[in-house]
C-alpha cells in the first residue's frame, strides 16, 4: 500500500467512524429489535438487513484485516449517511421510517451533534 492509499485509507476510517454512531452492541440490539420475527429468533446473527450486518461486521474488524468489499460497504455508508442527514426526514421518508433506515447503518441522528 501506497502513502497516498494509507492515507486515503485513514481518512475513509474516520469518515466511517464519524458516520457510524452506534456502539457494535447497540447496532447489534437494534438490529434484532428492527428484525424481529420468527426467522430474526432462529438466526440472530442474522437480523436486519445486510448492509446493517456488513456495518457490524466492520465495526468489530480492525483496520488492517478490511476486504475490499468493506472498503466498499463503508464508503456507501458514509455516502448514504451524509445525504440523508442533508435531506433530513420527508414526505416520501418520514421520521421515524427515516431515523430507523439510519440506525439500521449504525447511524442515530437523535445522537449527532
Amino acid at each position: 500500500m501506497t502513502d497516498a492509499e494509507a492515507f486515503e485509507m485513514d481518512a475513509l476510517w474516520a469518515d466511517f467512524h464519524r458516520a457510524v454512531n452506534m456502539t457494535s452492541q447497540e447496532l447489534a440490539a437494534w438490529l434484532r429489535v428492527s428484525g424481529a420475527g420468527e426467522e430474526a429468533e432462529r438466526l440472530p446473527d442474522r437480523a436486519g438487513p445486510a448492509q446493517g450486518r456488513g456495518v457490524l461486521a466492520i465495526l468489530r474488524k480492525r483496520q488492517m484485516d478490511l476486504t475490499e468489499s468493506d472498503i466498499d460497504l463503508m464508503r456507501e455508508v458514509v455516502d448514504t449517511v451524509n445525504s440523508e442527514r442533508a435531506a433530513g426526514p420527508r414526505e416520501d421518508r418520514p421520521e421515524p421510517d427515516w431515523r430507523y433506515q439510519l440506525m439500521s447503518l449504525g447511524h442515530d441522528p437523535l445522537r449527532a451533534g
